[in-house]
């Protein structure tokens, strides 16, 4: 199974337009930890996130960029040499020779492989992490060409938090160790020291340390960020090549003993044994072609976080502590992300137990009735203004209910379920409560962004979204007939009364107040600053997609039609229609300029899982249909990060990705649908062969 499941880009020229795409696609592996490598196709570092080790560290110090950049020589039998990766420097100084040797970049279950043609002499080079470990193999194959080479690698370090600004001083001097072909090198007490060696044949390490200096990264510079940098090199490894002599750089930080107890063939078997397991655990409609792809690509969300405030307490009470990453390479875990995530993360690819480990895990975070909005870096608790990630909440509970039926989660997370809704009823913070008057649930709090359209600047809340969201009070009713029905269950008809005659009453509010008779579609927020807000926005659709619909069904048509008319794209939805005052149709440029486009138009993939199930409610056993929505995707895998899918995109044509290139609730929503609209008969496979990229 595994070993067919290959994403090939073959490399078509040697011209400028050709170039281009290897300096703006990406891979990305992770550790299971949170930490992460990451880079372009071309080895050209251009975001402060790129590096070869980025390691999870426990707070303060968080994910850790201890090794940024390899530059690679081979020296042939005819004594000529030849640079396989790249740098870019400033003043657009593009040191790139050895993309012309680069006929393919493939996926091989999820993991990279590059291949180099120099002069006759075949190579291929793997990047892998060893599960749960902060170390990198780098893997050099001479797959044909007579004779030995000799291979020089040269690391380049800058010893910083991954998302540090670029023009961080770099702390000099590192403290270098040198024995025979391994070094230690260390920045502060704090810091674990960066081990390096190399596996191979008359290997050796020379020191000769020197700045790299004017490092160009262009990604930095279109996001409006400081865009000059340099790096720090000890010296160089050597190490000779040939048919059936791999050479292999493991740089980590972990103990010695650690390191040398996994070679690096045997690293390689043990991941490619745990990813075909992934895939046999998989839902069975999900271990084949683009499924497939997608359930290795949520692998890399799902983390054992160190070193959080709670984790002592949990594991005292016989948990396993597990989060899910928002994405990659800035986000931490997000209480929102996971719980609109769990079910295609996790669910959908047959790892149930660690479902539970996750909602237990945010079960022990509850204060005040929210579960934590965001757990940032380097801090070891959590941010709470949100007003909808605790509602989600109950959503991936009962999801994971109906996939599992296990009471004895339940049992446990039920009377903290109890304690949110109470705090709701009476109110919690930053405004979030119900009116007694209507039922319906309010939020806001000057200075707080608390739905999913979230962006700050500054002061700038840019939308704010205060009083009656429609999707947040279509949340509230259905954690209400959700506690409905698992209070009866558990405790009887008595105490599950309360919960039905609350729902009743914030539905019949809701129908009542939410709907817009002259547009045909639901208000997006009643009761706001400025009255009722009637913008076209995707959230209505919660009110149709959730397991109980607040809307009446007789208004499912019209809210499903407008939003498919103006919000619908090949990769997602408009989080704003066309022709509204604040819309924009592209997300770029600095910071402000970006947050003023994230929820004013910008296409989200995740919002594809709400249309696609609102679609099958409309048109029950219409999947022919429901699929030709996610189709955009397939061919997206092989832009931006190879192999997963981004956070947004424009929301115009081409709809260019943007954002996270690796975002763990696009992955979850198009995987759990595109494994929902499997049709039997037909489109069982993709042949991957025929997957070209866009270029």
């Amino acid at each position: 199974m595994g070993a067919h499941l290959v994403r090939t880009i073959p490399w078509p020229g040697t011209s400028q337009a050709d170039v281009e795409p290897l300096i703006t696609r990406e891979w990305l592996i992770t550790n299971g930890l949170g930490g992460y490598a990451s880079g372009t196709v071309s080895g050209v570092i251009t975001r402060r996130y790129h590096g070869l080790l980025i390691a999870a560290l426990p707070p303060p110090l968080g994910r850790t960029l201890m090794f940024s950049h390899l530059s690679e020589q081979l020296r042939l039998p005819d004594r000529r040499t030849w640079r396989l990766a790249g740098e870019e420097f400033v003043g657009g100084l593009l040191d790139f020779e050895g993309t012309r040797f680069l006929t393919e970049f493939r996926l091989e279950t999820g993991l990279p492989v590059w291949r180099y043609d120099v002069t006759g002499f075949v190579i291929e080079k793997r990047v892998l992490m060893p599960h749960l470990q902060n170390t990198v193999h780098i893997t050099y194959s001479l797959v044909s060409g007579d004779g030995t080479l000799r291979l020089k690698l040269r690391p380049s370090l800058h010893l910083r938090s991954h998302d540090d600004p670029i023009n961080r001083p770099i702390q000099e001097p590192y403290v270098l160790t040198a024995v025979e072909d391994r070094i230690e090198v260390s920045a502060d007490s704090e810091l674990p020291a960066l081990r390096m060696f190399v596996h191979g044949q008359r290997k050796a390490f020379t020191v000769e340390g020197k700045i790299i200096s004017q490092l160009h990264y262009r990604s930095e510079q279109s996001r409006g960020y400081e865009s000059s940098g340099q790096l720090w090199s000890p010296g160089y490894f050597a190490v000779d090549l040939a048919r059936g002599m791999d050479a292999t750089l493991v740089a980590s930080t972990e103990r010695w003993d650690t390191i040398r107890d996994l070679a690096p063939g045997d690293g390689l078997a043990a991941e490619r044994e745990r990813r075909t397991r992934l895939l046999f655990a998989a839902h069975a409609d999900a271990r084949e072609g683009m499924a497939a792809e997608l359930v290795l690509a949520a692998d890399q969300f799902i983390i054992r976080p160190r070193g959080r405030a709670e984790d002592v307490r949990a594991r005292a009470e016989g948990d396993e502590i597990r989060t899910i990453i928002a994405g990659y390479h800035w986000f931490t875990d997000w209480g929102r992300d996971t719980m609109i995530g769990l079910e295609g993360l996790t669910l959908t690819t047959g790892r149930y137990t660690e479902a539970g480990y996750i909602l237990r895990t945010f079960s022990h975070y509850i204060h005040d009735g929210l579960i934590p909005n965001l757990f940032p870096e380097r801090q070891r608790g959590g941010l709470y203004h949100t007003a909808d990630a605790t509602l989600w909440f109950f959503h991936a509970l009962h999801r994971y209910l109906l996939a599992t039926d296990d009471r004895e989660t339940l049992r446990f997370i039920l009377p903290k379920l109890a304690d949110i809704v109470g705090h709701h009823l009476r109110g919690t913070r930053f405004g979030i409560g119900v009116d007694p008057g209507d039922g319906l649930l309010r939020q806001g709090e000057e200075g707080y962004q608390l739905t999913w359209m979230d962006a700050k600047v500054d002061n700038w809340v840019v939308t704010p979204r205060r009083g009656k969201a429609v999707e947040i009070n279509a949340l509230w009713h259905n954690a209400l007939k959700l506690m409905e029905d698992w209070v009866r269950r558990e405790q009887g008809d008595d105490d599950a009364r309360p919960y039905a005659e609350h729902a009743a009453k914030a539905r019949e509010a809701f129908n009542r107040r939410f709907w817009n008779s002259e547009l045909n579609y639901c208000w997006d927020v009643v009761d706001g600053e400025q009255g009722n807000d009637g913008a076209c926005r995707p959230n209505q659709l919660l009110a149709i997609s959730l397991d109980h619909p607040v809307l009446d069904q007789d208004r499912w048509g019209p809210v499903l039609e407008v939003v498919r008319e103006k919000l619908l794209t090949p990769v997602g939805l408009r989080s704003l229609a066309p022709g509204h005052p604040d819309y924009k149709p592209k997300y770029f440029g600095d910071l402000r300029s970006r947050d003023a486009a994230y929820h004013q138009g910008t296409v989200w993939a995740w919002l594809i899982g709400p249309f696609v199930d609102a679609w099958l409610k409309v048109h029950p056993g219409d999947m022919g249909s429901a699929r030709r929505f996610l189709e955009g995707f397939n061919a997206h895998l092989n832009e931006a990060c190879i192999g997963s899918v981004s956070e947004v995109f424009d929301s115009e044509s081409p709809f260019m990705p943007r954002g996270c290139v690796a975002q763990a609730w696009s992955v979850a929503e198009v995987l759990r649908c595109w494994v929902r609209t499997e049709e039997k008969s037909e489109r069982k496979s993709a042949e991957f062969g025929d997957l070209h990229p866009r270029l």
